[in-house]
C-alpha cells in the first residue's frame, strides 16, 4: 500500500512545482524598456496638424476624431545615467531638458502630437525602440487649458492602464505643461522626482490634503462629491509653486483656489497636519501678530430646512502665537489671548464661507457634503436628489452655519 502511495505524492509534487519553474518565462530586461519617468499634456497650436504622423490613419481614407490635437511629452529615464547614492557619477549635472540626450542628462524629453492621448502615444512608439513602460511614471501633468476642456479622455486612458500607479500625482499646470517637462532644478537631478517631493513633501508639512491620481478618480465617481487637483506654477528660478486647488465639476475644471484657500480646504475636512501661518490683528496695526494651528477637528452635521439641505459645519482648532510684530503690543494677558482668539475665529469663519460660497458657485462639492446627505439622509437623497447631476445643483442652494472654536495653546517668539 505505501508502494502505491509514493508515485502519487511524487506526482502531486512534480504538478506543484511545474508552475514555479515558468516563473520568467515573460520577462522582459529593463534595458529593452523605455521607462517613463513623467507625463505632460497640452493643447496643440493651430497650424501643427502638418506634425501628425499617419500611424493610426491616412489622411483622406480613414475617418479620425473631430477633437482638437494634443500634444503630449513624455519623460524618459536614461539607462545608466541616473545616480544611485548622493555621490558623483554620471548624471550629476542634472537632467536638463529636450532633444537628443548628451552628457550630463538623466532624462530625455520628446514630444508628440496626436487626436487622443493613445494616439500620440502611439505615435510616439513609432519612434522609440524600446517598449513604453508606465510602471515608473509618477507625475502626469495637465495644461489648465486642457483642464477646462475635460479630462475624460486622460482620465479613460490611465485607468485602463494596469501599468500606471494610483499612487502617481496629476497636476494641472498654470501654463505650459510641458514646460514643468523641461524644468532644471537645483535640488533635484531628476525633473520628475522634484515634482512629485514638492507634492510628498507639501503633503507632510500640511501645505496640500493627500490627493494621489487614485484618490482623485475616487472623488469624481461618487455621486455626492466632486475632485480636486493641485494648481500648480513654474517659477522663474524653475521651482514649483502650489498655487492654490483646481476643483472639477465631473471631468471638467472650473475653478481655482487661492493657496491659502488650500488651508481653508484642509480645516473643513479637519486635516490635522497645518502648514500655513497668518496674521490675526487684534486691535490696529500695532496689535498684529501670527498664529499658526497646531491641531485641528471637524465635525459635520446636517438637517432639511424648508426643502433645502442646511450644514452645521463644526472646526475647533489650537494655535500658537509665534510671532508679534510690535515690541509694545504686550500679549502675555488673559484678555489680550482672548482677543487674539475672537479675531481668529472671525477669519477663519469668513475664509471657511468664502470657499464653500465659491465652490457652489461652480456647482463642485469638493468636500463631500453630498456623500455626508446620501449616508445621514438616504430618504432625502433617494427622493430628492438621487444623481450626480441633480447634487450638482442642489448643492447651489445649501445653506451653511460655520462654527469655530479656536485656542491659543501657546505663545511664541517676538519679532527683533
Amino acid at each position: 500500500m505505501k508502494t502505491k502511495r509514493k508515485p502519487v505524492a511524487l506526482f502531486c509534487m512534480f504538478i506543484l512545482i511545474v508552475p514555479l519553474l515558468a516563473g520568467c518565462w515573460d520577462r522582459l530586461e529593463i534595458e529593452e524598456r523605455a521607462v517613463v519617468l513623467g507625463i505632460s499634456i497640452d493643447t496643440a497650436s493651430p497650424g501643427e496638424e502638418s506634425q501628425e504622423q499617419e500611424v493610426s490613419h491616412l489622411r483622406g481614407k480613414y475617418p479620425v476624431p473631430t477633437r482638437e490635437l494634443i500634444r503630449v511629452a513624455v519623460q524618459i529615464a536614461l539607462p545608466g545615467k541616473i545616480p544611485l547614492g548622493p555621490g558623483g557619477g554620471e548624471g550629476e549635472e542634472g537632467g536638463e531638458g529636450g532633444g537628443a540626450p548628451g552628457a550630463g542628462q538623466t532624462v530625455w524629453i520628446i514630444d508628440v502630437v496626436g487626436h487622443t492621448i493613445d494616439d500620440a502615444l502611439m505615435n510616439l512608439q513609432q519612434q522609440i525602440s524600446s517598449r513604453l513602460f508606465y510602471g515608473h511614471l509618477r507625475v502626469i501633468v495637465v495644461s489648465e487649458e486642457m483642464g477646462r476642456r475635460g479630462l475624460e479622455n486622460i482620465n479613460d486612458f490611465l485607468r485602463r492602464n494596469s501599468e500606471v500607479r494610483r499612487t502617481a500625482w496629476m497636476l494641472i499646470s498654470g501654463g505650459k505643461a510641458i514646460d514643468l517637462m523641461k524644468a532644471t532644478p537645483q535640488l533635484k537631478r531628476i525633473p520628475t522626482l522634484y515634482l512629485l517631493a514638492t507634492l510628498d513633501d507639501a503633503v507632510k508639512l500640511g501645505k496640500f490634503p493627500n490627493d494621489f491620481v487614485g484618490i482623485f478618480w475616487s472623488n469624481s465617481s461618487k455621486h455626492g462629491q466632486e475632485a480636486f487637483l493641485p494648481y500648480v506654477k513654474l517659477m522663474k528660478e524653475q521651482n514649483i509653486e502650489i498655487y492654490g486647488l483646481a476643483y472639477f465639476r465631473n471631468d471638467k475644471m472650473v475653478g481655482v483656489t487661492k493657496p491659502f484657500e488650500i488651508a481653508g480646504y484642509m480645516g473643513i475636512k479637519g486635516i490635522r497636519t497645518s502648514g500655513y501661518r497668518g496674521f490675526v490683528r487684534a486691535d490696529g496695526p500695532e496689535k498684529t501678530v501670527t498664529v499658526y494651528a497646531t491641531s485641528r477637528k471637524s465635525k459635520m452635521n446636517v438637517e432639511i430646512r424648508n426643502g433645502k439641505p442646511h450644514f452645521i459645519v463644526s472646526v475647533m482648532t489650537e494655535i500658537d502665537v509665534e510671532e508679534k510684530l510690535s515690541e509694545s503690543f504686550q500679549i502675555g494677558h488673559s484678555d489680550v489671548l482672548k482677543e487674539i482668539e475672537k479675531e481668529n475665529k472671525k477669519g477663519l469663519i469668513k475664509t471657511y464661507g468664502d470657499l464653500i460660497r465659491k465652490t457652489q458657485e461652480k456647482g463642485s462639492d469638493i468636500f463631500g457634503f453630498g456623500e455626508y446627505i446620501r449616508a445621514k439622509k438616504p430618504l432625502y437623497w433617494n427622493e430628492h436628489v438621487r444623481t450626480k447631476e441633480r447634487w450638482q445643483e442642489t448643492y447651489k442652494n445649501a445653506t451653511f452655519e460655520i462654527r469655530v472654536t479656536t485656542r491659543v495653546r501657546r505663545i511664541g517668539m517676538k519679532a527683533t
